[in-house]
């Protein structure tokens, strides 16, 4: 196993006020040598936006999942997880996501007798191996890597709309063709997913491009060897510091990943 992991969310202290929980939600799943990470971010606007972050990233885990377990399914990655993919084929099998999604979060709201629309999220998704990555985003927030030849890198420009406070949600109507979608080929080192409550301190707006100081304590926190008090403390000590919710007072959260050589047999 190769890669080392954490995701963890944090309240905004606008929902803490309002006694609103966490609309956010981030989880990954290691397969071997590929690593699968999902961060979504519940719609302010919509009364269920918590219970359709964490539906729309389980359903996404359970998918990859799905085709790393069940070998008559890994035609949608040619050949598993083993051989890059074109962007048109990670368009394709993102694409097949999405739709499992809407129809997850269409029989949630069925069974609550409610619209789907209370559901809405975004979400941005990666799937990195140690040669390759390929990953998508609907809506805003960001994903950020970083490969041993290159700085800190910004994957996709945040997707923010026509007006202020608007975005791309997983219920949206032209959500397939919003969804921006990019294969990179070659290994990365780091990467970072994060909902949009981080976006202003982590990223430069006026370019877009990622602020080194937020990243580089995050990647060297993941090469000290530390147990799982230990991680739970820094990261969500960080996550609710003062510092950081005087800059911003959404929910917050933090999908961090590390490419450890030293674990290569």
């Amino acid at each position: 196993m190769n890669w080392k992991a954490v995701a963890r969310s944090a309240i905004g202290t606008s929902h803490q006020k309002q006694g609103i929980g966490c609309q956010d939600y981030g989880d990954y799943r290691i397969f071997d040598d590929v690593i699968v990470g999902a961060v979504a971010d519940g719609a302010g606007s919509a009364k269920y936006s918590d219970v359709g972050s964490r539906l729309a990233v389980e359903t996404v885990l359970k998918c990859f999942s799905d085709i790393n377990e069940f070998p008559d399914k890994q035609e949608e990655f040619e050949q598993g997880f083993s051989q890059p993919l074109c962007k048109e084929e990670a368009q394709k099998v993102f694409a097949k996501i999405v739709n499992q999604i809407i129809t997850e979060l269409q029989k949630q709201a069925d069974e609550g007798d409610y619209s789907v629309n209370d559901l809405a999220c975004t979400l941005l998704v990666f799937v990195a191996t140690p040669d390759w990555v390929a990953a998508m985003q609907i809506g805003d927030g960001f994903i950020v890597m970083r490969s041993q030849e290159s700085e800190y890198q910004l994957l996709f420009q945040p997707d923010k709309g026509e007006f202020a406070n608007e975005t791309t949600f997983i219920t949206s109507t032209n959500v397939l063709k919003e969804m921006q979608v990019k294969v990179i080929p070659e290994k990365q080192e780091f990467i970072c997913a994060s909902t949009d409550g981080l976006e202003k301190v982590a990223i430069r707006l006026s370019d877009w491009q990622p602020f080194s100081p937020f990243f580089k304590p995050l990647e060297e926190y993941l090469h000290e060897p530390v147990n799982q008090k230990d991680e739970d403390k820094y990261l969500m000590e960080f996550l609710n510091s003062e510092r950081l919710n005087s800059r911003t007072d959404d929910d917050k959260t933090l999908l961090l990943c590390l490419f450890d050589e030293s674990k290569i047999q």
